[in-house]
Parts: C-alpha cells; sequence; structure tokens
C-alpha cells in the first residue's frame, strides 16, 4: 500500500510540475521543438538529471533496483523515430499528454487515444517486431557504468553533460527571447 501511495503521491507532484513548466500546452511545446522555448527542454533534462542522482543513490544503500534491459540499435532507433514523430504531430509526449487530457485539452485526449492503440498494435505485434528488429542488433545490458569501468565515473559524465546541455540550451535558445 506504501508504494501504491508513493507511487500516486509522485504522479500528482510530477504532473503539477510540468503543468506549472507549460509542457501541457502544446503551442508551447512546439515552440521548445523549434528552439524558440528553452524552459521545457531544459526541465527535461534537469529531471532526468535528478531522477539519476537520485537512483543511484537510492542503490548505492542497497534501498534501489533496476533492471538493465538489453539495447538495440535498429529497435531503440525506430521506436525514437515513432515517438519523435508522435511527439511532433500531437506536441504531447507520453507524460505531458496524460497530464494536458487531466486538464480537459482535447486535443491531448485524442493524442492519448492515439498512443494507447499505438500500444495496443505493438503488443499484437510484439511476437513478431521482437525476433526480425531487437534481436538482430542487441548489444546485451550496457550502461554508463560499464563504458567507463565505473559506476560513479559514468554518473559524474552524465550529470556533466546532461546539466551542460542545461547551459547550452539557455544560452543558445533564450537569445531569440531575450
Amino acid at each position: 500500500m506504501t508504494a501504491i501511495l508513493l507511487g500516486l503521491f509522485s504522479g500528482i507532484a510530477f504532473g503539477f510540475v510540468i503543468q506549472r513548466v507549460g509542457a501541457t500546452d502544446a503551442n508551447k511545446m512546439a515552440l521548445a521543438h523549434l528552439m524558440r522555448e528553452p524552459e521545457i527542454p531544459q526541465f527535461m533534462l534537469l529531471a532526468v538529471t535528478f531522477s539519476a542522482i537520485g537512483l543511484f543513490g537510492l542503490q548505492a544503500v542497497g534501498v534501489g533496483r533496476t533492471m538493465v534491459l538489453p539495447t538495440s540499435i535498429v529497435a531503440t532507433g525506430l521506436a525514437a523515430v515513432i515517438f519523435g514523430i508522435g511527439w511532433g504531430l500531437s506536441g504531447y509526449c507520453p507524460g505531458t499528454c496524460w497530464a494536458a487530457a487531466g486538464e480537459g485539452r482535447m486535443d491531448a485526449i485524442f493524442a492519448l487515444l492515439g498512443g494507447l492503440a499505438g500500444a495496443a498494435a505493438f503488443a499484437q505485434l510484439h511476437e513478431v517486431l521482437i525476433p526480425a528488429l531487437y534481436m538482430p542488433t542487441s548489444q546485451g545490458p550496457i550502461t554508463l557504468g560499464d563504458w567507463f569501468g565505473s559506476y560513479w565515473l559514468g554518473l559524474v559524465v552524465l550529470v556533466a553533460a546532461l546539466c551542460g546541455a542545461v547551459w547550452l540550451i539557455g544560452k543558445l535558445w533564450g537569445r531569440e527571447s531575450a
């Protein structure tokens, strides 16, 4: 029961934050895609940064647990293209879509239905897609810690790269709004 309440609280808090940042506004999201609105990408990168630090900290004290799945070049690349097309067409990523639908935005509700239809189609084709797209280019379960030989070094490199990207986005994209 505690895990359910924690998940519910976390979801509500995250929804509140993405709504306040403006990520539930498809027009603001489109400006972010056009590199004219830096706040949404900066928020997303910082969310990933703090999540990585938090997860690493939980694992360091023996509380967190992750399961690293194998990386597949073709499957991940194709999924990224499909994800990007859906995001570009709808103006929402899956998380922002749920929050915008909760606000009652009809475009988000249709985007949400499209995403659910896509997930259902994938579930039906899963047995065919895995051997065809996933297995031939599977690299096995790899992490930044594996690449750098140390999970601490992998975390430091990830945090530095993400914070650098946040700074660079603010520097480059912020010029138009200034």
